[in-house]
């Protein structure tokens, strides 16, 4: 059943580990359901963080052509700490943004935007503390998948 669908109580909650941090994460299926459906179908999700220092405070994960969802939703350039942006393969290659301080989604090609459909459950501060871990010791694990 597409998320429209379903209310928000059954939907799935999300767990994130980056690095050694466990995170719980909410779905936005009223601002990106198509790719909401998308990323529950495809998980559990394993990838590695590199800090994207040209978008801000964010960390960044190339997929190149990964294919989620190829359509703009609630599509933003400017995401608050903890939303997760999906921006589908175009000007630039397919790829996840998370924010964790002022941000500006851009790369090589210009400004992206990128459909916020995740939001991590953490303070700024948290946040914070594991976006300038990357920026000054290098990438680091992260998975996504059904919290049990």
């Amino acid at each position: 059943m597409p998320t429209t669908e379903r209310s928000a109580s059954r939907l799935p909650t999300i767990r994130v580990r980056m690095g050694s941090a466990v995170l719980k994460a909410r779905l936005e299926p009223d601002r990106s359901p198509r790719t909401v459906d998308a990323f529950v179908a495809r998980l559990p999700w394993r990838g590695q963080l590199v800090h994207a220092r040209w978008s801000g405070e964010a960390l960044w994960m190339p997929l190149g052509d990964t294919t989620l969802y190829d359509g703009f939703e609630d599509a933003t350039s400017y995401p608050s700490p903890g939303q997760v942006l999906w921006h589908p393969r175009d000007a630039s290659e397919a790829e996840l943004l998370i924010a964790y301080g002022p941000t500006h989604f851009a790369s090589k090609a210009g400004q992206l935007k990128g459909n916020h459909f995740l939001t991590l459950e953490a303070d700024t501060e948290a946040l914070a503390t594991i976006g300038h871990a990357v920026l000054w010791q290098g990438a680091i694990e992260v998975s996504f998948k059904v919290n049990d």
